[in-house]
């Protein structure tokens, strides 16, 4: 009974003790946020609803999905040294429960938060950074995110797309072309159109000023011109659309068919794919792992107290801050593959808190 007792304990002054760090960080970086915005807000007509619904409730969550291990890490300093300075940990220990058995409260906190954090960066946080990034390019950057110029992309290996401008809300191209060219350079299939418009019943584009050029392997040259024509040119309006292609705004399951697809077309945008995929699969094992590490500091009682721990503890969370920054740099530019890239911070502070909790009871 008294081990139900100590879980809920812990896990109480675990959870709640995140929520109000979380809290309270959230309602400063806010503040200090609005008087940063608030003449583009007022200068731009936002309206309080959208300043509240659109945009702050959309910041909340990659707001906390980011800095999620840190706070957990500073949470569990804080309450953990609290504890110790209280002699409550030597009371927990000095009752026959072992170093071992009272760190299962703080696994339970750390995967019931990494759960969370988990969902909300896979499913979540794609959709609330589409909102985010269309009230910004409304009310804060106005760019007029439904109509984009030129647009250019490789859509699969030798075939190159541009258009001179498309209008997202209308799934509309002007001056489009589309080169198939082969190995050597050679162009085979040269497709243009002043105006194409999508279909969404028939799945083509609906074309004005078609003409088809090809090059046949002798290098003969045909012509052929319609004034208007259903194509399939292989390209769906998402193809055309920058802000759908910003892969911060693409929730897993289609992040995962991105990823496939860049890799069929040859683009150099997958590595930085790749890494998104595998920070949302992994970056939640660091709040387990900061947990470890929180609580192997702060469990023992020291002369600095709780002052001591948070400055030994908050050197560490910005460590692995930048050794992931460092490794995710190394994967962009270099050889490091994005998978070691990801993992490799969680690994080596995954070592380092597992050591500090093996000796933490001697």
């Amino acid at each position: 009974m008294h081990y139900y007792r100590l879980d809920r304990y812990i896990l109480l002054k675990y959870i709640k003790t995140f929520l109000l760090a979380l809290a309270l960080i959230i309602v400063i970086v806010i503040t200090f946020d609005v008087s940063e915005k608030l003449d583009k807000f007022l200068g731009n007509h936002a309206s309080l609803g959208q300043v509240v619904f659109d945009y702050y409730l959309n910041f909340i969550p990659g707001f906390v999905n980011l800095y999620s291990p840190l706070f957990i890490f500073i949470s569990v300093l804080f309450f953990t040294s609290k504890m110790a300075g209280n002699t409550e940990i030597i009371a927990i220990l000095g009752s026959g429960i072992s170093y071992r058995r009272m760190l299962q409260p703080y696994l339970h906190g750390s995967l019931i938060v990494a759960v969370v954090v988990l969902l909300l960066g896979n499913f979540v946080i794609p959709i609330s950074n589409r909102h985010l990034i269309d009230f910004e390019d409304h009310y804060i950057k106005p760019a007029g995110t439904s109509y984009y110029s030129n647009v250019h992309f490789q859509s699969e290996p030798g075939v190159q797309v541009y258009a001179e401008s498309y209008d997202v809300a209308a799934q509309r191209a002007f001056k489009f072309t589309r080169e198939q060219i082969d190995d050597a350079g050679r162009l085979l299939r040269r497709e243009t159109a002043d105006v194409i418009s999508y279909d969404t019943l028939t799945g083509q584009w609906h074309t004005s000023g078609y003409a088809l050029r090809t090059v046949n392997a002798k290098g003969v040259e045909s012509l052929t011109f319609m004034p208007t024509a259903e194509v399939d040119f292989g390209i769906e309006p998402d193809d055309l659309d920058l802000l759908s292609q910003r892969i911060e705004t693409m929730n897993t399951p289609r992040l995962l068919r991105h990823i496939k697809r860049e890799q069929m077309r040859g683009t150099g945008t997958v590595k930085e794919a790749q890494i998104e995929l595998y920070q949302r699969l992994l970056n939640p094992i660091a709040i387990i792992i900061m947990t470890y590490i929180g609580v192997a500091i702060a469990a023992r009682k020291s002369r600095g107290g709780i002052g001591m721990h948070l400055a030994i503890g908050i050197t560490l969370a910005f460590a692995f801050i930048v050794f992931m920054k460092i490794t995710t740099v190394f994967a962009t530019g270099g050889n490091l593959t994005p998978f070691m890239a990801v993992l490799l911070p969680q690994l080596v502070f995954g070592i380092a808190a597992a050591f500090l909790i093996y000796k933490a009871p001697k």
